[in-house]
């Protein structure tokens, strides 16, 4: 019986220990559960949306604005109560709103630092304890390659929180489709659609990429791209003295040698790759450092492969133009360079990209327009402003002259294009009415040098006659006086405020 019993107390004991096991592996499974759910409902809470009233100026008629429209994206809270995003969801913006997780009210935001390069804006909100519920992330590393991602974000189709899952299937240096900057992207197969813009790509609760565009051209479905960290924390340090001094440039553009029979041209060994300096423009740090038909070979530590490329880890390679980005102003990079097969290192002071390095400025945001109206004739500068007026397939409906200017280097003679973009018929300029689109290389003979020094040739004429001419030799020619006694009748009679842009001539 004792026998017995003892049995019946062990077997009793043995199941107790069993329930007791069982139990605390489910406690430790909720508990892990609980925690994954607070980790994530943490994330979500500082995942933001942004409301945007946009409205961009008309420069296909600079005088005024284009309809307002509404736009929504995403952002994420960062530190010092900040709220990272997109430079597209507040480019030309005159309203700003953002909405938390879960909460119907907006708040009025105000944009704090912006970089168009990067595609990258900073806003906050103002409103006392908007910020204090929320965690700010961390700024994490960029992931290996076949990595899982979590991409969050409000697209449209619907007003809640989305969050999506995809893989880091590429990484090198991309066109970024704001403002046609040449940075480091990442490459995610996660859906990404319009609103899903400045949301955060995270990995283990850090942001590791902002969203910024998805694959252009319809060609291949749910690939988009974001802004890998490294250009992230670029633009935050950047923002530190709230003075936007972007990526450098230090002044020389180069091609691939890829040739073996080229690489021998200019003095490289067999075993020596790197890129042939094909061009040095005027005021840069390189102009009395490198001479046309020198070859890079290296950046900094960063050894230039024949295409161009550079290995930023063992999975990755990139333009060798990212070891330049990767520096602020001000800062020293190092160039080992090859001259008639001699080697030697020359470091470069970092300094902004000069306007004068493209004949055709990219595109710019939260500026007034510059135009001159002469004798009914709209003036303006070419710019990627103006040419993208031309709608989302510029590339093939742009005036095939304009566009080529933009494979043009600039010179000290020859800053920008000018052109006569339309013609307001009027008596002053009869037999020109049907003329757009036209580049003016001339005015009284003399060379155009850049919008301004035009401008100024204008409104500073002492010729009985104006003659614009463009580099066929075809001439318009507008008599001054009459230009300008007209100019009031054709200013009312189109609705035009001003003969030309505010801030034209500074006073």
């Amino acid at each position: 019986m004792i026998f017995l019993r003892n049995t019946s107390m062990s077997s009793r004991h043995s199941r107790n220990l069993v329930l007791a096991t069982v139990s605390c592996l489910l406690l430790s499974v909720a508990s892990s559960a609980n925690a994954q759910i607070s980790e994530l409902n943490a994330i979500e809470d500082s995942v933001i949306k942004i409301y945007t009233t946009q409205a961009a100026p008309d420069y296909f008629t600079p005088w005024r604005l284009l309809t307002p429209r509404q736009s929504s994206g995403s952002g994420s809270v960062i530190s010092g109560n900040r709220i990272l995003t997109n430079a597209h969801v507040v480019a030309n913006a005159s309203y700003v709103q953002a909405q938390k997780h879960n909460d119907p009210q907006r708040y009025q935001a105000r944009v704090e630092f912006v970089s168009h390069e990067a595609d990258l804006a900073i806003i906050t909100v103002d409103e006392p304890g908007f910020f204090s519920d929320l965690k700010a992330l961390a700024i994490g590393d960029l992931p290996d390659p076949l990595q899982e991602v979590s991409v969050y974000g409000y697209p449209i189709g619907g007003k809640t929180l989305s969050i999506t899952k995809g893989i880091l299937s590429r990484v090198e240096q991309q066109v970024y489709a704001h403002a046609g900057a040449y940075l480091l992207a990442g490459q995610i197969d996660a859906a990404i659609n319009p609103g899903n813009s400045g949301g955060p790509v995270i990995v283990d609760e850090q942001i590791v990429g902002v969203v910024m565009q998805a694959n252009a051209g319809g060609r291949a479905e749910n690939l988009g791209y974001f802004v890998p960290p490294s250009v992230v924390r670029h633009v935050l340090t950047d923002s530190e003295d709230g003075m936007q001094n972007g990526f450098p440039d230090i002044g020389f553009r180069t091609q691939t040698l890829d040739s073996p029979s080229a690489k021998a041209a200019y003095g490289l060994r067999a075993d020596q790759n790197g890129v042939l300096v094909i061009k040095v423009f005027d005021g840069s740090p390189a102009e009395d450092v490198f001479q046309e038909n020198d070859v890079i070979l290296k950046i900094d530590d960063y050894d230039i492969a024949e295409d161009g490329t550079i290995k930023l880890s063992e999975d990755l390679l990139t333009d060798y133009k990212h070891a330049i980005d990767m520096h602020h102003i001000g800062e020293e990079i190092a160039v080992t360079f090859s001259r008639d097969g001699v080697e030697q290192t020359a470091y470069l002071e970092s300094q902004k990209a000069l306007e004068s390095y493209s004949l055709v400025k990219g595109e710019q945001f939260d500026q007034i327009p510059k135009y001159y109206i002469y004798g009914g004739v709209l003036f303006v500068p070419l710019n990627m402003n103006l040419i993208k007026r031309w709608g989302n397939d510029w590339g093939r409906t742009a005036p095939v002259t304009l566009l080529q200017a933009r494979n043009e280097w600039s010179s000290p003679e020859r800053r920008e294009v000018v052109v006569a973009l339309q013609v307001l018929a009027a008596d002053v300029n009869l037999g020109y009415h049907d003329w757009r689109n036209w580049v003016v290389e001339h005015i009284n003979g003399e060379p155009v040098r850049d919008f301004d020094h035009f401008a100024k040739a204008l409104k500073g004429n002492l010729e009985e006659n104006v003659v614009f001419e463009n580099k066929n030799g075809y001439q318009m020619v507008i008599n001054h006086r009459d230009a300008i006694t007209s100019e009031t009748d054709i200013l009312a009679q189109y609705r035009i405020p001003a003969a030309y842009s505010t801030g034209l001539f500074p006073e």
